[in-house]
């Protein structure tokens, strides 16, 4: 029990992408990466005492919050970077199109794996770069890389690979051996490095840890643009503030020229509250990620125990990827949706058969979600 992220906050009419996909019905929207969960305390006093100012004008980044970032980077994962390797940009969606964009000629491959976050394989639609896509395999009941696909793919010389770590939706967190031997994948082929690092903070047992993928060698840092952000860990999304960690000065040149004239900066709003989020809200994490780990253990329990139904262990995130394909059910999400509750769609990732759940909410709903599931299925068998 915890009176903050037990509290039932009411959505409905704020506008909310998610909720109001459902607007007027009794589904409950468990299906975008958006958490039910007020931001922290502190963050929102920061964001009051901006409005309280009253000027809301053209910002740049603070260097003080440059300082910050090294601080925790350096606390969390021994990872020593230098203020100027930061680049602060409104999304990681944003990083991951501007990649793409300024790096390979228009005839190089793009190379990602599937299931996916739906942005990484829309990519290629915005650059008019080709993209190939890569099944991952299950090992042990686990979701990795097929490096023997990957070999296959970087020996075509693509420009760039696009990696999530921890890894959307399967919520793998990758070794350092794994990360290890993509890096020098990388080093062979030649190929640039895009690891979208924005559900970090979401190890959901204390004896796992995160790895910064560009840590694990000097080969991995020298090509290899992290892209990081708060917007998940405090449930900010909405304040469009986001930063990329590059090392390497020449592609750190070249990432910031692609995102001229496009892209735009991070408003005065998200650097304040990006600047309380890391500054005075630890605890505030610290028991949201022992909150995320018990509706973890929940939705593995009564998942697993559904007809029909496998979830792998979940290591990171807050989201559930679920394999529904021994249900037989020909449209999954539209049979959950009639049974109340709303999922994202497998198909989006690259994987029909799946679909994703959001346990970012109070325990109440979550067993009310999981509920229904229940009874969809059963009353389907009965």
């Amino acid at each position: 029990m915890n009176p903050f992220f037990d509290t039932i906050v009411d959505r409905t009419g704020t506008h909310s992408m998610k909720w109001e996909k459902y607007e007027g019905t009794d589904i409950l929207p468990m299906w975008v990466a958006d958490m039910d969960f007020k931001a922290p305390p502190p963050v929102l006093a920061a964001l009051k005492q901006v409005i309280d100012h009253g000027v809301l004008g053209y910002t740049r980044a603070p260097g003080s919050l440059n300082q910050i970032v090294v601080k925790r980077l350096k606390a969390l994962y021994q990872w020593d970077i230098e203020p100027d390797w930061l680049v602060w940009i409104p999304g990681v969606v944003s990083g991951l199109n501007v990649v793409c964009r300024a790096f390979g000629n228009k005839d190089q491959t793009i190379v990602t794996t599937t299931p996916i976050y739906p942005p990484f394989l829309s990519v290629s639609d915005h650059c008019g770069k080709p993209l190939t896509t890569l099944p991952m395999i299950r090992k042990s009941g686990r979701t990795t890389l097929d490096f023997e696909a990957l070999e296959n793919a970087f020996s075509k010389h693509p420009g760039v690979f696009l990696f999530c770590s921890p890894y959307n939706p399967c919520g793998t967190l990758f070794t350092e051996a794994e990360l290890r031997q993509l890096a020098d994948l990388c080093e062979t082929y030649d190929v640039l490095l895009c690891s979208d690092e924005i559900h970090s903070d979401f190890v959901l047992d204390p004896e796992n840890r995160h790895i910064p993928t560009a840590t694990v060698s000097e080969t991995a840092a020298r090509r290899t643009i992290t892209l990081m952000a708060p917007s998940k860990t405090y449930n900010i999304p909405g304040l469009g503030c986001a930063f990329a960690v590059i090392p390497n000065p020449d592609l750190r040149a070249r990432f910031t020229a692609g995102c001229k004239g496009i892209v735009p900066t991070v408003n005065l709003m998200g650097f304040a509250a990006a600047t309380a989020a890391y500054t005075a809200c630890d605890d505030w994490l610290k028991q949201l990620i022992v909150y995320l780990a018990e509706n973890r253990n929940q939705v593995m329990k009564q998942i697993n125990a559904l007809p029909g139904c496998r979830l792998d262990f979940i290591a990171a995130t807050y989201l559930a990827w679920i394999d529904v394909r021994e249900t037989g059910l020909s449209d999954p999400v539209r049979f959950f949706e009639q049974g109340g509750v709303g999922l994202s769609d497998g198909s989006f990732f690259g994987s029909p058969g799946f679909v994703r759940l959001n346990f970012g909410c109070s325990a109440a709903v979550l067993e009310k979600g999981l509920d229904r599931m229940a009874l969809a299925l059963k009353r389907r068998s009965s």
